[in-house]
């Protein structure tokens, strides 16, 4: 029996957080180390596994089947097609970041502070998480995709509400109820579109008598399976909807802005770098292929929903006053984008879609993570409190420059090929849509150098006076990141090799094409 691969890429950050949590308090620093060397073997996994796929190869590979709940048609099913090996790579390269980048976020408080917090908790959680997220990208039952899809909340939920954000402007017992309500809003919204799905799933297998995605899908396309147009339509919206919070996507968006502001840096990364990509990953893997006809059906209402999360989501993140806030909004602009190429049903948008759920990862890592170092100096979230940070602290200001370029999608950085690719495919079969879209690129650059110029230029402010520069743990986490911006910018190949023969099997499920150019090309 060959080695289950992509077993092991989950099981060891499952077992390593387990063994985090069981580090005596008193080590904290030990849960730290084991917590890192974890996730660090995870990248190692992943990177096996990306060297391992063969993009040319068939569609689901190192694929793993064995029977789990017979008497239901439950199986472990594992299997991995280009997306979701990009999708991987993204996460566990991610974790190690986080880990990094939140060393002291779960270091005990002051004496008698109502708030202690087990610092291997903390680190525990972010494995669990990274356990769920990958597992949700590799299962191909649907049940078994399910069941982490929904469980990945629980650690997160203690994340958001049990180790937030220390800065907050109103005190210990104000951020102590903003924590609360976040994490509980995080979960009741995504509770619900995680029932809404549960019903979705037990009429799947109804209709179709099975659990795998592969075995519906071959069905569907031998013809021995018949799903009538109501009954499609109706799964399809269970399904979508519950990924549609995840994503999230307007108007189910409004939990992300709370779970985003009251939660540390790394955790809000881990929210919107990772944790959401899991619900655009789903569109593509399940809504598109399980009920491409449904899919199509409900095209022209989605691209309306995507260009007004574009639109909107950019629009208020121009009035914001908390920086994390602001990036909160920005991404759920970003994740417009991304679900407008993914229901363009062309080859550029859904390539340029999946790309931009890596390099978004990327971009967002990087800003947050400087704006959290940025935070953690200060003790606040206001834009208003800084001002010539760039003159104290020029690698700081350096980076989140940077940072924020790639947020707005400049040229030359990785997310401009992603939204290149995206409005492009979009423009070749709905026009209007794609140039309605582009607005949001015009707010983005707006956002974006307002926040800087507001926090990092101008006259230095007696607060930040004395502000240090980054040190070599920050620049360790924030350096690879930048790298990795502008490597993708300038030379994409080796992802859109990946990506795009996937990208091609997931529109011949829905039965689509290209459109031809209006204009033939000289030959």
């Amino acid at each position: 029996m060959s080695f289950p691969l992509l077993t092991a890429t989950a099981a060891l950050p499952a077992i390593g957080a387990v063994a985090t949590a069981a580090v005596p308090a008193a080590r904290r620093n030990a849960a730290k180390s084991l917590a890192l060397l974890v996730s660090l073997g995870t990248l190692a996994l992943a990177i096996a596994v990306l060297v391992r796929f063969d993009p040319d190869g068939s569609r689901y590979q190192l694929t793993e089947s064995h029977a789990w709940i017979a008497d239901f048609g439950v199986r472990y099913e594992l299997g991995v097609d280009g997306i979701a090996v990009a999708l991987i790579a993204l996460t566990a390269l991610l974790i190690p970041f986080i880990i990094l980048a939140g060393w002291h976020d779960a270091d005990p408080l002051e004496t008698g502070s109502r708030r202690w917090r087990p610092t291997q908790g903390f680190f525990a959680l972010i494995l669990a998480v990274e356990a769920m997220v990958i597992l949700s990208f590799e299962a191909t039952d649907v049940f078994l995709f399910y069941i982490f899809f929904e469980a990945m909340l629980i650690p997160m939920y203690f994340l958001i509400g049990g180790f937030g954000d220390r800065a907050h402007e109103h005190g210990e017992q104000a951020a102590s109820t903003q924590r609360s309500y976040a994490a509980v809003k995080f979960l009741l919204y995504n509770l619900v579109g995680g029932l809404i799905m549960l019903a979705a799933v037990i009429g799947l297998y109804v209709v179709a008598g099975s659990f795998s995605l592969t075995e519906i899908a071959d069905a569907r396309a031998s013809g021995s399976l018949h799903m009538a147009t109501s009954t499609e339509r109706w799964l399809f919206l269970g399904f979508f909807f519950a990924f549609a919070v995840k994503a999230p996507l307007w108007p189910l968006h409004t939990w992300l802005p709370n779970a985003m502001q009251e939660s540390t840096a790394p955790v809000a990364v881990l929210i919107t770098a990772v944790v959401d990509k899991v619900g655009t990953f789903a569109m593509l893997r399940f809504c598109l292929q399980l009920f491409p006809e449904a899919s199509k059906w409900a095209t022209p209402a989605i691209l309306v929903l995507a260009l007004i999360s574009i639109v909107y989501g950019a629009l208020l993140a121009v009035g914001q006053r908390d920086i994390k806030r602001l990036v909160a909004y920005a991404s759920i602009s970003h994740f417009g984008f991304i679900i407008m190429g993914i229901f363009a049903m062309t080859s550029q948008g859904q390539s340029g879609a999946t790309l931009y759920m890596v390099n978004h990862g990327i971009s967002t890592a990087a800003l947050m993570l400087v704006a959290g170092f940025l935070i953690s100096r200060r003790g606040s979230r206001l834009i208003a409190d800084y001002g010539g940070v760039q003159k104290v602290a020029p690698v700081l200001a350096g980076t989140f420059l940077i940072g924020g370029l790639a947020t707005l999608s400049l040229p030359g950085l990785a997310p401009f090929v992603s939204e290149f690719l995206v409005l492009v495919g979009t423009f070749s079969r709905y026009p209007a849509i794609g140039i309605i879209a582009t607005f949001g690129i015009v707010l983005a650059a707006l956002y974006t150098l307002v926040l800087y110029q507001r926090t990092m230029t101008g006259p230095v402010k007696a607060e930040v006076s004395t502000m240090p520069d980054l040190r070599a743990r920050e620049l360790a986490v924030v350096a690879p990141l930048i790298v990795l911006l502008i490597f993708l910018g300038v030379y994409p190949k080796p992802l859109t090799d990946i990506v795009n023969p996937a990208v091609q099997q997931t529109l011949s499920d829905v039965h689509q094409k290209d459109p031809r150019p209006e204009v033939e090309a000289a030959k």
